[in-house]
């Protein structure tokens, strides 16, 4: 068994016996990122409007952050207040961010694309006091009852200092209303849902010091630069878009923001903005290099997760001198558990990499530690991991660590490979089958774009195994394509074709969409 383990406790002792209690490093940070960034390199740039290039330094955006702050703590009863936003992604985001965080508030960020019911619930969940929306989405918050409701881009303005339409001097570098909040690193900063594929989205509540330990490993496994410059493009209610704001003010370095993506102006933004890294989900590197993308020449890494990356794509990234990084990591983590480097992605086909520094990765099967090469359940373990959820699921965790619901092993030099869900075994006729073994046969054929594999319900087998496929391919044609290489039970009795797979907003593969697309889809793409 490989495991990346963290420091030993008398290692940790040592560093508090020689710091002393009131400088420990183990209690930093103090305050909030900004504050402290911004005493030590206020003229740095801090964030980019990716569409008008307008840039605000640690100094411009500290002011604005205290504006924000005084503004919320007007209306909050502050620390420990919640605040919810309703917005899409953009640089304000980063802005109400910090500023929560310089109250010592926790920030639970929804997702722009649910309806108003589901958001309510939500809202409940969290136990809000205050819904901070924007012009964009003031329709869909004003349909939420029971929660006070605040505009970006009205009472707040302030946080719009680096938008697209912000003035020069939307924020008062003189501001000093707000006396940061002294911060432990087991306050709980953010609540993210999780995005739900398989089951009720979950709120995770991650703390000061999980967002603080996935910033650090990330940088030992991407480095830091000066001059960095990592785009978001990422939707900023998921971990994936809301980590570059807190990993660029705890380096120093900066966020350029666009507000969505799209092929043709992500280039054009990836090259004339100096971009030097990115996070994008398999969907958008693949529209990219359809596009004819060549990464620009001061682009260090693509951190590539939010769904396994096929080894074609991967091939790809090679030919075109990508400098690809396949992650694995979920929001109950903060973001990265496993990366690999670009050489390690194309000699080990297949692989995220071996674990972040301070990271513990166990494959569990049957309540034991499985040896290199066995499969089983992967178990995180470390800092990064969530205290847990807000509706207190405790069968989430064991003695390994927090058990992650997917499939996977690693090899005798620690490389991980994730292979699926736990809930992607299907059951037909006594008979387990590998969903994602299915769906990666499925992917082999030359004219299949995309494939997901679920069980429906089936009165005489228990179970049947269905397949949504993208691609210019006929339901006969993949059923046939699978006889030839699968066992007689794992060939898909159900074939439908799809213009594209549902995904979440992360990128991930809905699986419960995929499974109600069987009851809506045309029966002529039917095979059975």
């Amino acid at each position: 068994m490989v495991r990346c383990r963290s420091p030993s406790r008398p290692v940790w002792e040592s560093i508090r016996q020689r710091w002393g209690p009131m400088r420990d490093p183990l209690n930093w940070p103090t305050q909030d990122l900004v504050t402290h960034r911004a005493d030590t390199t206020p003229d740095r740039t801090a964030m980019v409007a990716a569409a008008s290039g307008n840039a605000v330094t640690y100094r411009k955006l500290d002011a604005a952050v205290d504006a924000v702050a005084a503004e919320l703590d007007r209306r909050v009863d502050a620390p420990d207040a919640t605040v919810a936003t309703l917005l899409p992604t953009r640089p304000a985001v980063g802005t109400l961010l910090f500023a929560a965080m310089r109250l010592g508030a926790t920030l639970a960020p929804l997702n722009v694309e649910l309806d108003a019911a589901t958001l309510q619930s939500q809202l409940s969940t969290v136990d809000a006091d205050l819904l901070v929306c924007g012009d964009s989405t003031a329709s869909l918050a004003a349909d939420i009852d029971g929660c006070p409701t605040v505009s970006v881009d009205r009472e707040l303005s302030a946080a719009a200092v680096a938008d697209e339409t912000a003035a020069a001097g939307s924020a008062d570098e003189t501001a000093t209303d707000v006396t940061p909040a002294p911060l432990s690193r087991t306050d709980t900063q953010l609540v993210i849902f999780t995005s739900g594929t398989t089951s009720e989205p979950k709120g995770v509540r991650l703390t000061v010091g999980n967002l603080v330990a996935s910033a650090v490993a990330s940088s030992y496994r991407l480095g830091v630069l000066p001059d960095d410059r990592w785009l978001v493009c990422l939707p900023t209610y998921h971990m994936g878009g809301l980590a570059p704001f807190i990993r660029s003010a705890l380096y120093g370095t900066a966020a350029v923001v666009q507000r969505s993506f799209d092929a043709d102006a992500t280039q054009q933004v990836l090259a004339e903005h100096g971009v030097t890294g990115v996070s994008l989900v398999p969907t958008m590197l693949s529209r990219l290099l359809d596009a004819g993308w060549e990464p620009p020449a001061s682009l260090r890494f693509v951190l590539l997760g939010g769904g396994p990356a096929s080894e074609t794509l991967i091939e790809r990234c090679r030919e075109r001198d990508v400098p690809v990084y396949p992650t694995y990591g979920m929001t109950e983590t903060a973001s990265q558990i496993a990366t690999a480097r670009p050489e390690t992605a194309f000699e080990h086909a297949g692989t995220v990499g071996q674990p972040l520094v301070f990271t513990d990765v166990t494959v569990v099967a049957d309540g034991a530690a499985c040896d290199p090469g066995e499969r089983g359940e992967i178990v995180v373990d470390g800092p990064t991991v969530t205290p847990g959820y807000l509706n207190g699921d405790d069968d989430a965790f064991s003695d390994h660590g927090f058990r992650t619901s997917d499939i996977g092993y690693r090899d005798a030099d620690g490389h991980l490979w994730v292979e699926g869900r736990v809930d992607d075994q299907i059951v037909t006729g006594g008979e387990n089958v590998d969903a994602s073994t299915v769906a990666d046969t499925i992917r082999e054929h030359p004219a299949v774009e995309d494939a997901a594999v679920v069980g429906l319900p089936d009165e005489e087998w228990g179970q049947r195994v269905a397949a949504l496929v993208v691609g210019d391919v006929s339901p006969t044609a993949v059923r046939d394509h699978c006889a030839e290489r699968l066992a007689p039970y794992e060939v898909p009795k159900t074939v439908r074709i799809a213009d594209a797979l549902p995904r979440t907003a992360s990128g991930t593969v809905d699986r419960a969409a995929v499974r109600s697309h069987f009851g809506t889809a045309s029966e002529s793409n039917e095979s059975a």
